[in-house]
């Protein structure tokens, strides 16, 4: 557990990676303790109160990587990585190659779902050899955020075997290093009967309103996880499949721009002062 009390700034490091197999590359963004001065920083139109390439803050942290959207973008759930990297923990950002919004080449090819696991492990890969972050790295409190697509990426990796919609097995590799999983408004259709490998703790947040990753698919999929007891449900009432991103700058929002709505009456800035709060909670609990 991460029994040290932070409060902490956040330092920002942006670094380029590449897929050798493929010859292609996907930035990551990353965040991280650090006690020099944050400022408020632009990142497209979003903004991030860090310091970029700031030093370290003394010690070891947990590492979580996040994994987006299908056509999403890695700088949408900056409410929980700033939260949770104030709080002690390396948050690496993946912007998927060719499955993000700059470049949406691969949506609905099975190449996405080989890529989306592969890229997550590869970031892991480099940050635990770069010399700037493997000091800061405990190597064994690995965990990832998954919404939507990338709920799928993080069940891949956590040892669920996907199959197509016609039943071809999608060949994806886990990784034994992630200790934990939180999904949000998951892809999980990917993994009917598919989940008897799955062995680590796994925390998943629905919405009530969600045509898109309905809660009753998830939850009936994930209920096939032979250990029961790893798996925490919670719906959120009244909520749709986009209100697990962070709210958007008011120039953005638009009732034509589905990522910026949510269900009448539910109030995104109100619930993502919470829902930061909620996952730090759980893997605080679960990388012990």
């Amino acid at each position: 557990m991460n029994s040290r009390k932070f409060n902490t700034n956040v330092g920002s490091k942006e670094i380029q990676m590449r897929d050798g197999s493929k010859d292609v590359y996907f930035n990551v963004l990353v965040q991280y303790p650090t006690a020099e001065s944050s400022a408020p920083t632009a990142f497209g139109p979003y903004t991030m109160d860090v310091c970029i390439n700031a030093k370290f803050l003394e010690g070891g942290f947990p590492l979580v990587i996040i994994s987006h959207g299908n056509g999403g973008s890695h700088l949408l759930y900056r409410t929980i990585s700033t939260h949770l990297a104030k709080n002690g923990f390396i948050v690496a950002m993946v912007e998927h190659y060719g499955n993000n919004r700059n470049n949406n080449e691969l949506e609905n090819t099975e190449e996405n779902l080989i890529l989306r696991p592969k890229h997550i492990s590869l970031t892991i890969d480099k940050l635990l050899s770069d010399s700037f972050f493997s000091e800061h790295i405990i190597e064994d409190k690995v965990a990832v955020i998954g919404h939507s697509m990338g709920g799928y990426t993080a069940l891949a990796l956590a040892g669920g075997i996907p199959r197509t919609r016609e039943g071809k097995k999608i060949e994806t590799t886990p990784d034994q290093r992630i200790k934990a999983i939180v999904l949000l408004a998951p892809g999980a259709g990917w993994f009917m009967n598919g989940l008897d490998n799955v062995t680590i703790p796994i925390l998943v947040l629905t919405a009530e309103h969600d045509p898109i990753t309905p809660a009753w698919i998830t939850e009936s999929i994930l209920k096939s996880i032979p250990d029961e007891s790893l798996v925490t449900f919670c719906q959120i009432a009244n909520a749709g499949h986009f209100s697990f991103l962070s709210p958007f700058p008011e120039s953005m929002r638009n009732p034509k721009f589905l990522p910026s709505t949510d269900p009448e009456g539910f109030e995104r800035e109100k619930f993502h002062v919470q829902l930061p709060k909620e996952i730090l909670a759980y893997l605080n609990e679960k990388l012990h």
